[in-house]
């Protein structure tokens, strides 16, 4: 199965078959060959983790966002007659093909883009190539559980497996530095545990992402240009819809290619030269606390992740200095955000300075650290401003939390937040800066005034969200986020029963995991 098994993990060797020996790893762990398991820390926080996401998809299908809706319809298209042969979409009862299931679920779920974050970071093991991640791909486990009749405890353990395998290749292979999507190393997790949980053999599941490998590479130009499209927040989406008729090709004698992280002509070894081998070994856990979703940060609230660090510093400078909000904020005379490469490139892209579409605004830290600005003057001038002593600023992250209505074209052109745009200078904070990434967020922001006083953040590493962070409340947080964007999602009142359906999913029967989704949406006004 592996080169070496050690303690709660495995190791796929360069020169071994990766491909084969990821599939014969998620099969041992499916069924419980391979160690003792996770621990109940694992399975909690990536139960968590799917709640969250959930509420993320929820809440963009009520606000009818474009691709979400668009994918959702599509899927509804494809009924079909067997339920053992189909998938349901949110907010729905009925079986469609699991490829469109998929393929609208996970679109929902990474509409707002503030769902689960992870830069692949093991430094004890040297794997530090800081690739993102998102748990984008949950519904690719839930599709196979509806397929096979399993109950919650094969999900979650399903959810875990995923995220290990994408966020252990996030560490190993840097996508982003060859201007490929980052959602492959999801692709890649999506066809192994979708065929695990169908039933595959391991040759079948390494054929399904030899397939993927080959055949459904997305380059990062979905990410680049003045406005982004909603080719951005689909890309995980589309790329699982490609995993999984990848495997289902498989399951049903198409071959696709071997061996393929040792290809000659795959991505991999096309973009890392090697004396044959592939360009890097890849350690799986299977037992114990050392899982890859330990490592994955949450968003509190809508923004990009990497902008984290200064909304956190600048919650922490208006805490300590709510003066600075007093006459709407005209005391501010200038802010100065600095951060690393490659948060500077992406969110400090100059075309980013003026967003018209909400997946432009909400990838412009300018955009982003405005608008917390702009809420925080709103606050202050109804007495409702309260400045938090403690060390994460918890109140103020509840109080001044970024929905989906901070995105709404009327906010993007919202005049405060245009003001508070002019006044903001992003920077790269240079070597310094770039060295301690990923292993946290760096950044710093300081606010003079228009008496020429400086107030400076310091340097942020860890902010509220982050795995790292040890102070923040975590889980109050969480909940004030799942209760705003349930409330979007649902009729008022219901939030608690939506949040209960999706509490204990290690303990759903197949029956509870059927109708998991069946969640009935509440439409809102919202990007119209």
């Amino acid at each position: 199965m592996s080169s070496a098994t050690t303690g709660g993990t495995v190791t796929l060797s360069r020169d071994t078959n990766q491909a084969l020996g990821i599939g014969r790893f998620a099969l041992d762990f499916m069924a419980g060959r391979v160690g003792a398991g996770p621990d109940g820390s694992v399975l909690e926080r990536t139960e968590l983790f799917h709640t969250d996401a959930v509420i993320c998809g929820l809440s963009a299908l009520a606000l009818r966002t474009n691709a979400p809706t668009v994918l959702r319809a599509e899927a509804l298209e494809y009924p079909v007659a067997r339920a053992d042969s189909g998938a349901c979409v949110f907010g729905s009862a009925v079986r469609v093909q699991p490829e469109k299931a998929v393929v609208a679920n996970n679109a929902a779920v990474r509409e707002w883009d503030s769902n689960g974050t992870n830069f692949g970071y093991w430094p004890d093991l040297g794997h530090t190539a800081g690739e993102f991640g998102h748990n984008d791909f949950y519904g690719v486990v839930v599709a196979a559980c509806q397929q096979r009749g399993l109950g919650g405890e094969s999900a979650l353990r399903g959810m875990v497996l995923l995220d290990e395998i994408r966020g252990r290749l996030s560490s190993v292979f840097s996508l982003k530095t060859y201007k490929i999507d980052h959602v492959v190393h999801g692709a890649i997790a999506s066809a192994a545990v979708y065929g695990a949980l169908m039933g595959a053999t391991a040759e079948q599941i390494e054929s399904a992402i030899g397939m993927v490998v080959a055949h459904s590479i997305p380059w990062r130009a979905i990410r680049a240009g003045k406005q982004l499209s909603d080719s951005k927040g689909a890309s995980a989406a589309i790329s699982s819809e490609a995993a999984v008729l990848a495997m289902r090709r498989s399951m049903r004698g198409f071959i696709g290619p071997r061996d393929i992280f040792r290809n000659p002509e795959s991505m991999f070894r096309q973009f890392v030269k090697t004396g044959g081998e592939s360009p890097f070994d890849l350690v799986l856990a299977h037992s114990g606390s050392d899982f890859a979703v330990m490592g994955m940060h949450f968003k509190l609230g809508l923004y990009e992740h990497q902008s984290a660090g200064a909304l956190q510093g600048l919650i922490n400078l208006l805490s300590a200095n709510p003066g600075l909000l007093a006459g709407g904020g005209a005391g501010i005379g200038k802010i100065t955000i600095k951060a690393y490469e490659p948060a500077f490139g992406i969110i400090g892209d100059p075309a980013k300075r003026d967003p018209r579409t909400r997946q432009s605004a909400d990838h412009s830290m300018v955009y982003i650290v405005g608008t917390l600005l702009r809420k925080a003057v709103e606050a202050a001038a109804r007495g409702e401003f309260r400045p938090d002593a403690s060390a994460s600023r918890d109140g103020v992250w509840k109080q001044l939390m970024l929905d989906p209505y901070d995105y709404a074209p009327g906010a993007i052109d919202h005049r405060v937040t245009r003001a508070f745009m002019e006044k903001i200078a992003f920077e790269h904070g240079g070597a310094e800066y770039d060295r301690r990434y990923p292993d946290g967020i760096p950044t710093s922001v300081v606010i003079t005034d228009t008496k020429g006083t400086a107030h400076d953040s310091g340097l942020v590493m860890y902010p509220a969200g982050h795995s790292r962070n040890t102070t923040a409340d975590l889980r109050g947080i969480l909940d004030r986020k799942f209760r705003l964007l349930g409330g979007l999602a649902v009729e008022s009142g219901r939030v608690d029963a939506l949040l209960g359906r999706l509490h204990g999913l290690g303990r759903k029967t197949p029956g509870q995991v059927s109708d998991l989704y069946n969640i009935e949406i509440v439409e809102r006004a919202g990007y119209e």
